[in-house]
């Protein structure tokens, strides 16, 4: 995981608890029901990569799931523990996933929320197989902003903002509701694992000025600028927010959720599918 990366979100544990959004119930159900067509069964033994604030662990433990939650910052590690005070089935492990001294052929499923692509791409899916037992599988879910009109044209007019504090900032192609993440190919075209199936799920989110000011403050990218450009930056993002579109921001999104099991119990025949909620 990378380690500059890690350091900026650790700074702002706050912010990043505030602003992030949580993600579908309709995700873990749909996340439990493959584990459970594997032949598996309830509770799980998860290992869950890059969980920050726990975000994603709350509907695990929910779910009765025991939980060894990998997370490289301090401040991250702290906030989960303080959070889930005397909540026996987490487990806290502070150390970068690459480096996470984890049992093999252990766990039920491997889990990341958000936090795949930070991973040692290297890594991230031979230690995933390693550590999963019999029928186990990986589950990588990503927050997908999508174009959509939702957005009110919002972001397209702030990109000129963002031109003025960082002169070398490119518009992204933004992907459409049916967003393919990178990991299902990645997964799918490995050897590793089979039966790869990936859900979408509509999770569009609404954010009051101060909470945008939240959300910009936590990504990586703002978090690398020097703090006074960075919030000047917000100040003007705000500004532009009261005054063209009655103080809140439509992000539209859509969660992925891409999983699959070990290859090695999957079977020979990999069936792929997918599903959308909203």
């Amino acid at each position: 995981m990378n380690d500059h990366a890690q350091g900026w979100f650790d700074e702002e544990v706050e912010a990043y608890e505030r602003a992030r959004p949580s993600y579908p119930d309709a995700l873990f159900d749909d996340l439990f029901a493959y584990l459970e067509r594997g032949g598996l069964r309830a509770p799980f033994d998860v290992v869950e990569i890059g969980p920050g604030t726990g975000k994603a662990t709350a509907p695990l433990l929910a779910r009765d799931a025991r939980v060894a939650a990998v997370e490289h910052g301090a401040n991250m590690c702290a906030a989960l523990r303080r959070k889930f005070s005397g909540e026996p089935r987490l487990r806290v492990v502070h150390a970068r996933f690459e480096d996470a001294a984890l049992a093999e052929r252990a766990y039920d499923a491997v889990i990341s929320a958000t936090s795949f692509h930070w991973v040692d791409p290297g890594v991230r899916l031979r230690k995933s197989s390693r550590l999963l037992r019999e029928r186990g599988a990986l589950a990588v879910i990503d927050t997908n902003q999508i174009a959509s009109a939702a957005d009110r044209g919002f972001f397209q007019r702030c990109f000129p903002i963002y031109l003025r504090y960082r002169p070398d900032e490119r518009k992204l192609e933004v992907p459409g509701e049916d967003v393919t993440p990178q990991a299902f190919t990645e997964i799918e075209e490995s050897e590793l694992f089979a039966d790869a199936r990936l859900y979408r799920y509509r999770w569009d989110q609404r954010y009051e000025t101060d909470a945008y000011a939240d959300l910009v403050r936590s990504y990586q990218n703002t978090q690398a600028m020097p703090r006074a450009a960075r919030e000047r930056l917000i100040g003007d993002l705000c500004e532009l927010i009261n005054r063209e579109f009655d103080g809140y921001v439509v992000r539209p999104l859509v969660i992925t959720l891409v999983v699959a099991r070990r290859a090695d119990q999957a079977g020979t025949a990999a069936a792929t599918g997918s599903a959308m909620r909203s």
